[in-house]
């Protein structure tokens, strides 16, 4: 039974990137913690349900992705899907404690900011299934998931950032180009390592000096949450102040606050992530240069498919990469990256693929 049915494609680069985006969800949940229940006309006996971080299932980011792929899945495989939509750290456990409640056979989180509380109910609930997009689950970091029931769903996005940062260093008009993120997670810094390492690599094989502020490839710029659009807006004006004229924001919802400042000042790019911004913030469409993409969609729709299927869900972590479209950059913005650079990006693309081409810092 088990269905790969990918959803949301978009060209990218080399037409190896595949998007899971579109717009906002019709049917959100009603309040944090009431569950909100799909059932198709046709059903087998399986229930997924999905619990978002703060920043809610309209987010334009990954809460967004992951439930479009559980709505997929629902539509296509005649599943049950239940959500709960949380408005605040406090709610992660109580809204994961309601799916377990709803008698759900697996329950995948949203963002690494519910990796606590999804172990904690892993372990108290061995019969379920779970899932985290963004996270290992291994709060004590000794290498290995916390509960043998959580299935992590993580990107090697630095691969795709890295190929963002080449071609922005190569647009920029102003030789400085900037990024931050919104805190320090491991999620969040591996997009900021790989923009720097590819502006740098732009800079050797250039002969240039193009300057990359945020991120010196062990410590940076952070709003330190992932919810107040204006200290985005901030942010992304000292950079602009300082000439950034390409701004990358890793800081969820933040990030439309980075937007606005670009759209103001006239002369500056951003950098999506996670989804196609152009598609989730068309109202910034004209100042999107790229978007650095996680396919959670299709990450979250192929793990219930395998849950749902006759030989049921293994937990060895999914990693999503350029080679099996787990990540990948949007279209660039018309005129901004030369035909030269795109060829160079392809050969950048193989190299990461075949293991030649380092997509980070290291630091």
């Amino acid at each position: 039974m088990k269905n790969t049915l990918r959803i949301g494609a978009i060209s990218a680069v080399s037409a190896l990137a595949l998007a899971a985006c579109s717009s906002a969800p019709a049917d959100e949940p009603s309040t944090s913690s009431s569950a909100t229940e799909t059932t198709p006309a046709q059903t087998i006996d399986y229930k997924a349900c999905m619990v978002s971080d703060a920043g809610g299932f309209d987010d334009g980011s990954f809460n967004q992705s992951g439930y479009e792929g559980l709505q997929q899945a629902a539509s296509d495989l005649g599943i049950d899907v239940a959500t709960a939509e949380s408005n605040g750290e406090d709610q992660y456990a109580p809204n994961i404690e309601a799916m377990v409640a709803a008698n759900c056979d697996l329950i995948i989180t949203v963002g690494f900011a519910l990796s606590a509380a999804t172990v904690d109910a892993a372990l108290a609930n061995p019969d379920t299934s779970f899932a985290i997009v963004d996270d290992l689950a291994d709060n004590d970091f000794d290498g290995t998931t916390d509960a043998p029931n959580i299935k992590p769903l993580t990107f090697q996005t630095d691969e795709a950032a890295y190929l963002a940062g080449y071609a922005a260093a190569s647009a920029s008009a102003s030789g400085t180009v900037a990024t931050f993120g919104g805190m320090a997670f491991p999620s969040v810094t591996i997009f900021m390592d790989g923009f720097l390492a590819g502006a740098n690599a732009y800079n050797a094989d250039s002969g240039s000096s193009v300057s990359v502020l945020g991120w010196d490839g062990t410590d940076g710029a952070f709003t330190g949450d992932f919810s107040d659009l204006s200290k985005g807006q901030t942010t992304a004006q000292g950079f602009i102040d300082q000439g950034a004229d390409i701004i990358l924001p890793v800081a969820g919802p933040v990030g439309g606050g980075a937007a606005a400042a670009a759209q103001a000042a006239g002369n500056t790019w951003i950098v999506g992530v996670d989804a196609d911004w152009t598609v989730t913030f068309p109202e910034y469409s004209d100042i999107i240069f790229t978007s650095i993409l996680k396919n959670i969609g299709n990450a979250v729709y192929d793990t219930i498919s395998e849950g749902a299927s006759d030989a049921g869900l293994t937990f060895t972590p999914y990693v999503g990469t350029l080679e099996n479209g787990g990540v990948g950059l949007a279209p660039f913005a018309a005129g901004t990256v030369s035909a030269d650079v795109e060829a160079k990006l392809q050969e950048l693309t193989d190299g990461i693929m075949a293991g030649t081409v380092t997509p980070n810092t290291g630091g």
